[in-house]
């Protein structure tokens, strides 16, 4: 038997949370983790996150279709991040492409993109 880890949510309450590709390894994505959208994930499966800006609970491709199917949690040795591994469906960046890291720091896009944002989003 083991023990569940308490995560460490500190002053702010949130935690960031890294998504990770379950089957290939590709960072997806960071975003940040309540303690309820923690709870919300766990119970349902898909990946829940905390909207700072908007200041709200967000369940991660409910305008989009763009889920993410959470097949673990895992969390790091200070228990203050989190790891998502997930089963992306479409692309999990905002801007349409399949991860949130697809530019080099010098600017050069070596992301691919997955889909057309201005026809899911309203901005």
């Amino acid at each position: 038997m083991t023990d569940e880890i308490a995560v460490d949510f500190g002053e702010d309450g949130l935690v960031p949370a890294v998504a990770q590709d379950a089957a290939s390894g590709e960072v997806l994505m960071l975003a940040y983790v309540s303690p309820e959208a923690l709870e919300r994930t766990r119970e349902t499966g898909v990946a829940h996150y905390y909207s700072r800006s908007r200041d709200e609970l967000w369940e991660k491709g409910a305008t989009s279709g763009h889920t993410q199917d959470v097949a673990e949690v895992r969390v790091d040795c200070d228990a203050d991040t989190l790891l998502y591994l997930v089963d992306q469906e479409g692309g999990a960046c905002h801007t349409g492409h399949q991860s949130c890291f697809y530019r080099t720091i010098d600017g050069e896009n070596v992301g691919k993109k997955v889909f057309d944002p201005d026809a899911i989003y309203d901005d």
